[in-house]
């Protein structure tokens, strides 16, 4: 319970302080006006209050990661917890809160078209296809998983098809309406949901006398039950993704740069709505390792369920919180990935409106860009959902560290202090390196030499790096538009 309590005021303390650190070297100006000022159209821009921008972005990123990840994390034992608390405070806060005030920055504009105006064209034209295609499969990811929660909750009448179509209606039409006319409003509905979720079932730990596992020297090992298959790094930092760091949030902080109306929400707002996060994954991490007596005992469910944390996560709230209870913490549950879902093809649509200068205002221009994510988002919902979920994870964390090594090339850009996002750069660079050359679905390598190359892909990446950072910046006429635009606005 203390390795518990003590992690809760960890993530607390650095939304304080190292929140404050990432504050103080982007260099807010409470004069300069946002985006949601100076270009609201009524659709995308919209200022809105400091409460819901919070609530929005932490609903958007709060998906079925820092739940189901939580729980397959809390299959490595209380190691898992040191991830989530580190990774939030030093790696996944500060990746949202640089993500999204270069978006402020920027005018709104999408994470793929950041990314370009920093590491240049080519990097532009590949994370253009590469988040459009992985906010597609975050859609139909989050389509399937609330849809199996909603028909175990409801009547033989309500199949999982049934609801799968009824997800996917509501998907369109918070893409294709402005963002103040659902989003806005149902969102606090959902926040509830969320919030009696984690609030519920923390009580119920404590009420009910469960024993959460120490961190301590004896267990600071894996204790995953396959442990050969699945190594701590990088396995475990793969799987406890949307708890601690996450590209997939880096393409939700500009809806919410394009509402925020002084820049000095955004702290509140970005690296807020992470920490916050993180919360919610220890919640379930701690109640993983403690409902099943241990964290032999959780593996052995795991195993015996085929690692379906959704039949961990239903266990739990109906044992802890009866059935009134567990039914609506599993609408917080279901809350979770239907608020990342609407909100990632609404993002898919602005990335391709961003990147193909196609003004979003009249609905027929909304509808040319959505008909076809939306086709490709359904053909995905047929295809079996571990596969998907398993291309998802590597994805969103290699966005997560392209993400990061942008932001390092801005700040070093510009003079500031880049080593807080290029450490938490170099060491995704090895996390992803070494699980695409370990994985299943990767390579399948021994483990030492993917590891020990991996690491050294870091370590050249680090070097490069060094080497063309102090480079003179190109030439008029060499840049994208944007990127020229963005010089002479600086200029």
């Amino acid at each position: 319970m203390i390795t518990f309590l003590g992690s809760i005021l960890l993530l607390v303390l650095g939304y304080a302080l190292y929140g404050r650190l990432a504050e103080r070297i982007y260099g807010i100006d409470p004069a300069r006006p946002t985006p949601a000022m100076s270009m609201a159209d009524g659709m995308d821009y919209v200022p809105l209050p400091i409460w819901k921008t919070f609530l929005i972005q932490f609903l958007n990123i709060a998906g079925l990661g820092p739940i189901f990840g939580a729980v397959a994390g809390a299959m490595w034992g209380p190691v898992a917890f040191l991830w989530i608390v580190l990774g939030s405070i030093f790696a996944g806060a500060v990746h949202d809160f640089f993500a999204g005030m270069l978006s402020v920055k920027h005018k709104g504009l999408s994470i793929s078209e950041i990314v370009g105006i920093y590491l240049g064209r080519g990097a532009q034209h590949f994370m253009r296809a590469f988040t459009v295609v992985l906010m597609v499969i975050v859609g139909a990811v989050f389509i399937m998983g609330p849809a199996k929660i909603l028909a175990s909750l409801t009547p033989a009448f309500f199949t999982m098809q049934f609801w799968v179509w009824t997800v996917f209606v509501y998907y369109i039409l918070a893409t294709m309406l402005p963002i103040d006319k659902i989003i806005g409003r149902i969102y606090p509905v959902f926040g509830f949901a969320l919030l009696f979720m984690g609030v519920g079932l923390t009580v119920a730990l404590f009420a009910k006398g469960y024993h959460i596992p120490e961190l301590a020297a004896g267990n600071l090992k894996n204790l995953h039950s396959e442990a050969a298959r699945f190594p701590i790094f990088p396995m475990m930092f793969i799987s406890i993704a949307c708890g601690a760091i996450s590209g997939f949030h880096s393409t939700q902080a500009p809806m919410m740069a394009r509402c925020l109306t002084s820049e000095t929400q955004g702290r509140k707002v970005f690296y807020g709505a992470m920490i916050t996060e993180g919360v919610v994954a220890l919640i379930w991490a701690a109640i993983g390792m403690a409902f099943y007596g241990g964290v032999g005992a959780l593996n052995e469910t795991m195993v015996a369920n085929k690692g379906n944390a959704a039949f961990v996560v239903n266990d739990i709230s109906n044992s802890l919180l009866g059935v009134v209870g567990g039914a609506l913490a599993l609408l917080g549950v279901v809350a979770a990935p239907i608020t990342s879902g609407d909100t990632a093809f609404r993002s898919a649509r602005l990335i391709m409106a961003d990147a193909l200068n196609f003004k979003q205002g009249p609905v027929r221009n909304r509808l040319v860009v959505c008909i076809p994510l939306f086709a490709i988002g359904y053909g995905l919902t047929l295809v079996d959902f571990a596969v998907i979920w398993r291309y998802f994870a590597w994805a969103n964390q290699t966005l997560a560290m392209v993400v990061l090594w942008a932001v390092t090339a801005y700040l070093a850009r510009e003079g500031k202090f880049f080593w807080i996002t290029l450490l938490p750069a170099l060491f995704m660079t090895a996390v992803i390196s070494s699980y695409l050359l370990f994985a299943p679905e990767g390579f399948g390598l021994p483990y030492g030499v993917s590891t020990g190359t991996g690491i050294a892909i870091a370590v050249a990446a680090g070097a490069w790096f060094f080497l063309i950072r102090r480079r003179p910046r190109s030439r008029p006429g060499e840049l994208g538009a944007k990127e020229e635009e963005y010089r002479a606005e600086q200029a």
